[in-house]
């Protein structure tokens, strides 16, 4: 299927690579291979990448499991200019060439200013980032330009108001966050339509957060006698008319072929289907859930001073408040003790975690949260 946007992207689904299969503490490169082969050959092409994804790893994983084993024409690559690795101008070139390097390419299909919001979007303005990426459009370093944004839909009119040379935006959308007010995944879709860019979805299944639903969510997504939990969600994102591909972080085999199977002749979901995923929402608004996607930024671009594992630690606490289970606590020891990694209780509110948070979670504030859950 041809890309209606794009007509070198291949369907409407992508491979992101900020999961990858793990072995060991390094990327699974049999494994990978195997997920990449088996995407390629269900005639996709698209993936996606960052430098701080997996600590550097994906782009190196991508060079060796697919730029080495395919011709540059059968697959797309998206890769990002993230803030902690810039500092003026000057920083961004080559930069942007190391990335060039790593994912062993000559050129970047699209290429994103990372996680744009009102903040880190003035640093992107005073070291002319835009400017930059853009010529490197010019030059052919670059096939389209674009943004991957995090913040309410006024900032992201805003951006687009003052970059009309964006041609497409990736947002956070899923059927948890679409009504959100934190996120506002609505208002920011409406505002890609509102300005004709079309949108690539990230976080489609909230980093795994709809999958295992709470047992009166999974039931009524069970009723419908059709595909997985995560399929539901994959194709709720994609049924809206601007989405140009849907991304999914695919960490096994298993994963793959689940996502294949809902995304490979694309069905949009219908009334009853939809009037499911409303009354799943209605349920997880009565949860206290720390709605962190997982992305590992708070650890993986920043050093804790104490180790907190924090989205592990969160994802205890949201399994304890969804779920009521007795091993929840047993998860949340097992995080803690070995490889010296920290308590909940151990945070010394430096800040460093929440400024690159894409959430913009009060993670200090939740930590205290953790702590007195967990540790009575």
């Amino acid at each position: 299927m041809i890309n209606k946007y794009f007509p070198e992207i291949h369907g409407n689904f992508g491979f992101g690579c900020m999961r990858l299969p793990m072995k060991d503490g390094k990327v699974d490169y049999e494994e990978f291979s195997r997920m990449a082969d088996v995407f390629l050959g269900a005639g996709l092409n698209y993936f996606d990448t960052a430098h701080g994804y997996i600590g550097g790893q994906s782009e190196t994983a991508i060079r060796d499991c697919v730029a080495k084993r395919y011709d540059r024409s059968q697959f797309l690559l998206t890769n990002k200019l993230t803030t902690p690795y810039f500092n003026k101008q000057e920083d961004i070139r080559p930069f942007f060439e190391k990335q060039l390097e790593w994912c062993g390419v000559d050129y970047f299909d699209f290429y994103l200013m990372h996680a744009q919001d009102k903040n880190n979007y003035q640093k992107y303005k005073k070291c002319k980032a835009y400017e930059t990426c853009y010529a490197l459009k010019q030059e052919g370093l670059i096939r389209h330009f674009g943004i991957s944004f995090h913040d309410k839909a006024d900032v992201l009119d805003m951006i687009l108001t003052e970059h009309p040379e964006i041609e497409i935006v990736q947002i956070q959308f899923n059927y948890v966050d679409y009504e959100d007010a934190s996120v506002e995944s609505r208002k920011v879709y409406e505002v890609c339509e509102k300005h004709g860019k079309p949108v690539i979805v990230m976080e489609p299944v909230k980093g795994g957060s709809l999958v295992n639903l709470p047992e009166e969510a999974d039931q009524i997504l069970r009723d419908l006698g059709g595909g997985s939990n995560a399929s539901y969600a994959i194709r709720f994102a994609a049924s809206f008319p601007n989405m140009a591909m849907v991304l999914s972080g695919m960490s096994n085999m298993d994963q793959m072929t689940d996502n294949l199977s809902a995304m490979k002749d694309f069905r949009p979901l219908d009334e009853k289907e939809f009037e499911a995923v409303r009354k799943v929402c209605e349920i997880f608004k009565g949860l206290n859930l720390v709605p962190c996607t997982s992305c590992r930024y708070c650890i993986e671009e920043n050093e804790c001073p104490k180790a907190i594992r924090i989205p592990d630690l969160f994802a205890a606490m949201n399994a304890h408040e969804a779920f009521h289970n007795w091993n929840t606590g047993y998860y949340y020891s097992n995080i803690i003790t070995g490889g010296g990694h920290g308590k909940a209780s151990e945070c010394i509110k430096c800040g460093k975690c929440e400024k690159v948070c894409p959430q913009h979670l009060p993670i200090r504030e939740l930590l205290q949260n953790v702590a007195r859950t967990f540790e009575k």
